[in-house]
């Protein structure tokens, strides 16, 4: 049987999994601006580096979300929920676009980044959606 306590702890969990993704989201945002910039600037190694250090903070970020998603995963167990849990930046190739800082390769950054960014989107709708369902498991309670 749920009692109350497991399911404050799951929303718990769950509500700090969308804070840390919420953060991660603000930081590829910002490697996309910087990303914008770097694509239709003088080629400037300076934007460039500056898009991946935010890459870097998101790819650190997403261990933390990683490791949240690990202790909502647990605290699912005992009221049979569950939710994914693996987030991936991807494999950006920083070197590559800053040496050979041109064009093509900065339009492949920023796919990457979009593609993080919807993925970022959809964990956070996957959570939503276990709040709703931890939502409901308390009413009926």
């Amino acid at each position: 049987m749920v009692d109350r306590k497991e399911i404050q702890e799951a929303r718990a969990a769950a509500q700090e999994v969308l804070r840390l993704l919420d953060e991660v989201e603000r930081t590829l945002r910002g490697a996309r601006n910087w990303g914008f910039f770097d694509m239709f600037s003088k080629r400037s190694l300076f934007s460039s580096l500056i898009k991946y250090g935010k890459i870097d903070k998101a790819e650190g970020q997403l261990r933390q979300v990683q490791s949240a998603l690990r202790r909502l995963q647990k605290e699912l167990g005992d009221i049979n929920l569950s939710i994914r849990e693996s987030l991936n930046v991807g494999g950006f190739q920083a070197f590559l676009d800053i040496a050979f800082d041109n064009l093509i390769s900065d339009w492949i950054t920023q796919s990457r980044i979009h593609e993080s960014l919807r993925e970022v989107e959809y964990v956070k709708g996957e959570v939503r959606q276990v709040l709703a369902r931890l939502d409901k498991m308390e009413r009926e309670l």
